[in-house]
């Protein structure tokens, strides 16, 4: 007598699970380029939806303090001197302000492409892919030197 084929759940597409998934089906094998976009995929995503709660929660911190003022629009107010860099941010986020907050929502997002191209050159590196190893290591020594190198204000 044959015996029915057991239910296979689906496996998921996206997400940690996936990535687990794929690891260890090969350990021991090569990393391929469908691992690591799927993994760039999933930093992607994290980032921009973590980056969005942050602002969100931020917004929210800021309304409920500053709720009830009205603002001067006949004058233009910067931002406050504090949150001009990253210090002055983790402080005001840890104080619990509402733009520290918003900036640091912000600051994750600028940095999410940035991690995606660390990501690809540790990619390239692990599929033993010079051309692109040092086209992505080029491109993140361009960021880096703009970041560096930039002007405020």
């Amino acid at each position: 007598m044959e015996q029915p084929e057991r239910y296979k759940p689906p496996v998921s597409t996206t997400g940690p699970e996936k990535i687990k998934n794929s690891t260890l089906r090969r350990l021991g094998g090569h990393f391929r380029d469908a691992d690591m976009q799927l993994i760039i995929g999933w930093i992607l995503r994290t980032g921009v939806i973590a980056s969005m709660a942050i602002v969100a929660i931020g917004g929210i911190f800021f309304v409920y303090r500053h709720g009830h003022t009205v603002p001067d629009y006949r004058t233009f107010t910067r931002v406050p001197g504090a949150l001009r860099n990253p210090k002055g941010v983790f402080e005001g986020v840890f104080d619990l302000r509402g733009q520290a907050i918003i900036q640091a929502g912000i600051l994750l997002l600028i940095a999410t492409p940035v991690i995606r191209v660390i990501f690809s050159a540790i990619g390239f590196m692990l599929e033993r892919d010079r051309l692109y190893t040092f086209i992505s290591l080029l491109v993140l020594l361009i960021i880096v030197v703009s970041s560096i190198t930039g002007h405020i204000g």
